[in-house]
């Protein structure tokens, strides 16, 4: 029968060739955005990555054994973790954008102060940042961008199998695709920065010219009202500017798993 012929090396590498998949995807979910909010069940995270590395187990090449006595398997296992982590990390930057315009923004608006508890973080945020952020997550969903997510994970599993040195990888994409999330965010939040540096600016001439009126403390709430009117009016581009950042980042991911 088959399973009388079942042997210790070929069960090893069929362990292997479940194990390096799991242990990779469990750490791209441990951080990546959505994956790892705190809604989300830690249990329901390992079944996902357990079902997720046997669906994907048949269409891998073939990957090294995995024999749990060596010191081997530590020390692939340790490099799958750290570049799921990297992974991870660049999906962030795709977030990072939004929500770090809503920031900026909300300094501009004199709403830094305004900020709401995200009970799916754990963390306070200004509310144009949350805002900013559950807008991300819908068009991430509505762009399927996490079964894009999905397939450049697998397809990584295929271009930098495991066992392969971490050093073989182009490193050096992670710094520029963070900085280039910086310039990203600064690109969206500019317009409500400009309508509001035109608003202040005529407020100080206005201030110049009439200094018994107190102009600032009357101009608050109409630096406000113009600040969600520039808002407002510069929320309708996100989604296409949004729809470019995904395709930069999860090329830059692609990239990030190619071989050398």
């Amino acid at each position: 029968m088959a399973w009388q012929q079942l042997t210790t090396d070929s069960l090893m590498q069929w362990l292997g060739q479940w194990w390096w998949a799991f242990v990779r995807i469990s750490a791209v979910f441990w951080i990546a955005p959505v994956f790892s909010d705190y809604s989300i069940n830690v249990r329901v995270r390992i079944i996902l990555a357990f079902l997720l590395a046997l669906l994907s187990a048949h269409l891998l090449p073939t990957l090294p054994a995995a024999d749990p006595f060596s010191l081997t398997i530590w020390l692939i296992s340790v490099e799958q973790i750290i570049f799921g982590l990297l992974f991870g990390l660049c999906l962030h930057a795709l977030f990072m954008i939004l929500t770090m315009a809503g920031h900026i923004i909300s300094q501009q608006m004199g709403l830094s102060m305004a900020i709401i508890t995200d009970p799916v973080n754990g963390e306070s945020d200004p509310i144009i940042s949350e805002l900013l952020y559950v807008l991300c997550v819908l068009l991430f969903f509505a762009l399927n961008g996490h079964l894009v997510m999905l397939d450049v994970l697998v397809e990584s599993l295929r271009q930098w199998p495991p066992g392969q040195s971490l050093f073989e990888l182009d490193l050096m994409q992670i710094p520029s695709l963070i900085g280039w999330s910086m310039g990203a965010a600064l690109v969206i939040a500019l317009p409500t920065i400009a309508a509001m540096l035109l608003v202040n600016l005529a407020f100080g001439v206005m201030n110049r010219s009439a200094p018994a009126f107190n102009i600032f403390s009357l101009g608050f709430p109409m630096s406000m009202l113009a600040g969600l009117l520039a808002f407002g009016l510069s929320l309708s581009a996100i989604p296409a500017h949004y729809m470019d950042f995904s395709w930069y980042v999860l090329s830059t991911l692609r990239e990030l798993g190619a071989k050398p």
